[in-house]
């Protein structure tokens, strides 16, 4: 009962904390993958004692993870749920830091104002452009390699410090499909992407795009929506995408893999509530 009792760990690497929790995982993950008949072969793989497989084995097995059944160590269906869920936050967790560490010396930017050779400059995001202002005070900083007038592009040396990003949403407007041919749908449609800031605005589908072009003087994305939208929200820029209900299963399976952007569908009645969703892992 104490083994089942115990808190769940938390996901990714500091999931792997808790006393014990690496060496079971990596028991499991053989037992799934290698002929588990025997404890030594094991405990040779995994570089440890006998003892100590031992142990993570009994560890497990108090927590219906895993059994020895037909002469085989072999995770249970909640043992397989367990590995499933540990090593998918892994993958997350690492993906995410991965996405942090890009040791990058220096870099092309936007000045925002005159800019003279030499001087410290601070980075950041503007509608999605890499920005350089005069001042050390940022959170990415670096060196002027030569002078700017505003507007000009800047090579920025001696970059220190990481870059803030805050990810913006991709908001979703699905069309009823036995709507198509009310003629208050065009309308209705406009009222909806102009309720908040669109962004980018997009079609994914020719009934998307036919309505779009109806109500929307700029340009619509209508090619590889999905990889144009996540692009912009990993910068900062928002994105509106429309398109007929019937569809939309088949844009969400566009947003696969770890850390997918923040999803907001927003049916055309207003009156509802939105509905965040996340897609989930291909």
């Amino acid at each position: 009962m104490g083994e089942r009792s115990r808190p769940a760990p938390s996901h990714g690497l500091a999931g792997l904390r808790r006393g014990g929790t690496l060496a079971e995982l990596l028991f499991l993950y053989d037992c799934v993958t290698e002929d588990s008949s025997r404890l030594k072969p094991i405990a040779d793989r995994l570089g440890v004692t006998v003892q100590a497989v031992s142990h993570s084995y009994r560890r497990l097995a108090r927590r219906g993870l895993v059994e020895l059944r037909d002469g085989r160590y072999r995770p249970t269906v909640p043992g397989i749920a367990w590995l499933h869920s540990v090593l998918g936050g892994l993958a997350e967790d690492v993906f995410v830091r991965q996405q942090r560490l890009h040791i990058i010396r220096s870099c092309r930017a936007v000045a925002a104002v005159r800019v003279r050779a030499g001087d410290r400059v601070s980075l950041r995001l503007v509608g999605g452009v890499l920005t350089a202002v005069p001042g050390p005070s940022g959170g990415s900083r670096g060196r002027a390699a030569h002078a700017a007038r505003s507007g000009e592009l800047l090579e920025v040396h001696e970059l220190e410090g990481i870059l803030q990003l805050d990810p913006a949403e991709i908001r979703i407007i699905p069309i009823p499909s036995l709507e198509l041919a009310d003629p208050s749908l065009p309308h209705r449609l406009g009222e909806a992407v102009d309720a908040t800031e669109p962004g980018i605005v997009a079609a994914q589908g020719l009934e998307a795009y036919y309505l779009l072009r109806k109500v929307r003087p700029g340009p619509v994305v209508r090619f590889a929506v999905g990889h144009v939208c996540r692009e912009a929200a990993q910068v900062g820029v928002r994105s509106t995408i429309v398109v007929l209900d019937e569809e939309l299963p088949r844009l969400l399976a566009q947003f696969p893999g770890p850390a997918p952007p923040t999803l907001v569908v927003r049916p055309l009645d207003r009156r509802q509530r939105p509905t965040a969703r996340r897609p989930s892992p291909s």
